[in-house]
């Protein structure tokens, strides 16, 4: 079972697995690394990754793109308010104040939360994994922006989870780049020497983060990070089609800003020219066919600047102590800015207080620490008890007899010894017994109620139902629609090879090919109306239909094309044993040895072949191309076996002798 690393963009995803000694980054279906994060729906199905990009603009309300940025977040966040103001498809609120995405799907309103619309995701990346490795993946590793808060970072184990995946760490992409960077690296200072220190800057598709890295051979330190969330890729595009919408606007007197198909595809466009003028400094074109109002519109634009290239936080966990009497929560909040509305990380209930037994506050221990994940948590809380135990320590006495000694260790009273006349002996002898007092302390581990963001397990395993349900239904989409497609190129391909009478049209009747034809055009007319939207088993009838009159007609063609080399090989077979036989009695020393017995066997054998191929030979001559022979080829080759197998069993297997 292989672990998968997965990095999340908000524009695109890419999947990657260590084998073969490096870090392979696995193709999709469209041998593409880039996986588009998108997530589409149709009346019968969703597409996802490309293909719900591809359709971006003709199924514009029901594709779902940038929800990685609605992630772990409000519908009252300010983030989320500017955010949807240029998302083409329907928000709404939902309990909670919760974001969800209106679809139509299956032809049916349905909505759904970004961590659904992410874990949709993440089932064709797991998808695209399985198919590449041939093996189930379950376990992975997720890139995460290092400034992601604890609700977004819960909200994607969320999605994880409700895709069947087991994450076992999110890192933080300023480290994922970082490692890349050293894990190659092999001219790195050694441990004791100074370090190298790198500057990393990601300006991705909606947020920048830079690094700064330390590095010696064997590992590296993150000295320090800062970041923009709000300023990426997307940012210098929409700054270009600003422009070209202003500039269509005085030369075509057209606002592509009213309709939003056009400004899709004003912002595709824009995206392209961009990548352009990074490698070029010439005045390059942007040219739209039939942009809007029926009409085209052209722009250019030249870039006037050049960029020539020079040649983390670690999880921690601390130790609170606090005093109480009673049941008591613990609130945890971020204690500087970050891109979130809402500072506070959750709440921690701690419950089963009880004072001590003379009514002071007991000493609660807490431990709070950062995940691998980010996260932060209150992982324990334990009620440290202290208690004075009394000890009994056995008196000894060397005067006593043994046997005295034994009796008081068994707790029987010990025999009366003389005591001195004047009584001075007294306290000595008397068997009293010492107690010492000694300290005990116990913990014992209270339960934790947690009050923080993301689903509860009841929710997730909901989703991850629902999720399975949509898994199912693709897969179900997915047969159907192969069954028709298969249906329709069968119908292609052996209606164009009956027109030809060098291929199929030779091996039928004119009759029944004038008659098959009719049928196949039925088939497609039928395709094409009621036949558009049928159930799977359905497509599979009307195939298998066909295949009952086509397939034999392809089975006549190649019989025809086979059967010369068949025969002819089988000929060649029964000449080499004829030669065989005939140096054998014309006394050849090679086969001497032989018993003249198998030799005759032989020769029977070999006259019955040739009598087998006489005959049937003649009636596939008189057999018409357009009948079933009456010998297949399948035939021929094993008559050829049995013939040759009785030469090499005597002529072959009997020709080493033992001297």
């Amino acid at each position: 079972m292989s672990v998968i690393g997965i990095d999340f963009g908000n524009e695109s995803c890419y999947v990657a697995v260590a084998r073969a000694g490096g870090i392979e980054t696995i193709a999709n279906d469209y041998s593409l690394r880039a996986t588009p994060s998108c997530v589409a729906f149709s009346g019968q199905n969703r597409l996802l990754g490309v293909a719900a990009s591809n359709q971006m603009v003709t199924n514009m309300k029901n594709t779902i793109h940038g929800f990685k940025r609605l992630l772990g977040r409000t519908t009252n966040d300010p983030h989320v308010i500017n955010e949807i103001k240029h998302l083409p498809y329907q928000t709404q609120s939902l309990p909670n104040n919760q974001i969800g995405i209106k679809v139509n799907y299956m032809n049916e309103d349905h909505v759904f939360t970004p961590e659904q619309i992410t874990a949709m995701l993440f089932t064709k990346l797991k998808d695209t994994s399985e198919q590449a490795l041939k093996t189930k993946v379950n376990d992975c590793v997720i890139s995460v922006p290092f400034y992601f808060t604890d609700s977004e970072r819960r909200a994607l184990l969320d999605a994880a989870q409700i895709a069947g995946l087991n994450v076992l760490r999110l890192m933080n992409e300023t480290t994922a780049t970082a490692l890349t960077y050293g894990i190659y690296k092999q001219d790195l200072p050694e441990p004791d020497d100074k370090p190298r220190n790198v500057i990393f800057v990601d300006c991705g598709h909606s947020a920048l983060q830079v690094s700064a890295v330390a590095f010696n051979k064997g590992k590296l330190k993150m000295l320090a990070t800062a970041s923009d969330p709000n300023f990426g890729g997307r940012d210098i595009d929409a700054i270009l089609v600003e422009h070209f919408c202003k500039d269509f606007e005085t030369r075509y007197k057209i606002n592509p800003r009213t309709n939003p198909r056009a400004l899709l595809r004003l912002r595709t466009e824009a995206e392209k020219l961009k990548k352009q003028m990074s490698a070029n400094s010439t005045k390059l074109p942007m040219n739209i066919e039939c942009f809007m109002d029926d009409k085209d519109v052209h722009g250019d634009m030249k870039s006037e600047l050049e960029v020539f290239p020079q040649n983390h936080q670690v999880p921690f966990s601390k130790m609170l102590t606090f005093y109480r009497r009673e049941n008591f929560a613990i609130k945890a909040f971020y204690n500087c800015d970050v891109p979130f509305p809402n500072k506070e990380i959750g709440q921690f209930v701690i419950k089963e207080v009880k004072p001590t037994p003379d009514g002071e506050s007991s000493k609660i221990k807490i431990k709070a620490r950062v995940n691998l994940h980010g996260i932060f948590a209150i992982t324990s809380a334990s009620l440290v008890e202290k208690k004075e135990s009394a000890e009994e320590e056995m008196p000894m006495d060397v005067a006593s007899p043994e046997n005295g000694t034994a009796l008081q260790s068994a707790g029987a009273e010990p025999m009366d010894q003389q005591a001195p006349e004047n009584g001075e002996g007294d306290d000595g002898k008397e068997k009293k017994d010492s107690k010492k007092k000694k300290q005990v302390t116990k913990t014992l581990d209270l339960p934790i109620e947690a009050y923080t963001h993301g689903y509860s397990q009841k929710v997730l395993n909901d989703y991850h139902e629902q999720e399975c349900k949509m898994v199912a239904n693709d897969k179900q989409e997915k047969e159907r629609a192969d069954a028709r497609n298969a249906l329709e190129e069968y119908v292609y391909d052996v209606r164009g090879r009956l027109g030809e009478e060098e291929d199929l049209g030779a091996f039928i009747v004119a009759a029944d090919k004038e008659k098959f034809v009719k049928v196949l055009d039925d088939m497609e007319n039928w395709l094409y109306e009621e036949g558009e939207d049928c159930s799977r088993h359905v497509y599979v009838e009307k195939l298998n239909e066909l295949k009952a009159v086509g397939e034999p007609i392809k089975a006549r063609k190649m019989e025809c094309e086979c059967r010369n080399a068949a025969l002819e090989e089988l000929a060649h077979r029964i000449m080499m044993a004829q030669k065989v036989t005939g140096q054998y009695r014309s006394g050849d020393e090679k086969y001497t040895h032989i018993p003249e017995a198998d030799v005759a066997k032989v020769e029977e054998s070999m006259n019955n072949c040739t009598k087998w191929l006489e005959e049937n030979r003649a009636l596939l001559h008189a057999c018409p191309k357009t009948q079933n022979p009456p010998v297949t080829v399948a035939a021929i080759k094993e008559q050829t076996k049995v013939g040759y197998f009785a030469v090499i069993l005597v002529f072959v297997c009997r020709t080493v002798r033992v001297d």
